[in-house]
């Protein structure tokens, strides 16, 4: 994060403190689009990633007040909904995870029958991330798919970074061994 993004994220976190419902709508709108498509990886259905995004910030204004500084916001808003999530899976055990979100997939660049043969990959991997337990799908989806270091990915998940780093390992391997099994092959 260079210099002028932090002193705008910690103005933001001051705003937000403040009760400012303006520096709350621009929240929102930078991070809206991220914690939803962290919802629909998670395994969540479109409807339930809109509520429970819609939560996520209302829980963040809410608390507002354990807010330390505009570097540690992108964090504290996953773990936020990291909980919105968790609470949402203990209430509805017996629901199954829908498939994993994927974005910007095609390049314009590649021939045909390799964006095929990429989506078919894609697809797979999707499945086999649905599938795993949600606990090692959330390190996946944080690290890999939100892009978030370790770090913020331990902090979001509230959890020790190498508990994360175990987890990640964990589910790699999951995911190695079920596509293995699935294909006789790696992908």
């Amino acid at each position: 994060m260079n210099e002028s993004s932090e002193k705008r994220l910690d103005l933001l976190v001051t705003r937000l403190k403040a009760g400012n419902q303006a520096a709350a709508a621009e929240l929102v709108d930078i991070y809206y689009q991220q914690i939803y498509l962290f919802m629909r990886r998670l395994g969540h259905s479109s409807q339930v990633s809109e509520d429970l995004t819609q939560e996520s910030f209302l829980q963040a204004w809410q608390h507002i007040g354990q807010l330390r500084t505009g570097k540690a916001l992108n964090s504290w808003l996953y773990r936020i909904a990291t909980n919105a999530s968790r609470l949402y899976w203990r209430r509805h055990k017996g629901r199954k995870a829908v498939r994993v979100e994927v974005t910007n997939v095609s390049d314009s660049s590649e021939a045909e029958c390799d964006k095929i043969g990429n989506l078919e990959q894609l697809g797979q991997m999707r499945n086999t991330v649905a599938a795993l337990p949600i606990k090692l799908r959330q390190t996946v989806v944080l690290h890999y798919m939100q892009h978030l270091t370790i770090a913020e990915a331990a902090d979001a998940a509230g959890i020790r970074k190498g508990t994360f780093k175990s987890r990640l390992n964990r589910a790699l391997k999951t995911l190695r061994r079920q596509i293995i099994t699935k294909n006789g092959e790696p992908l």
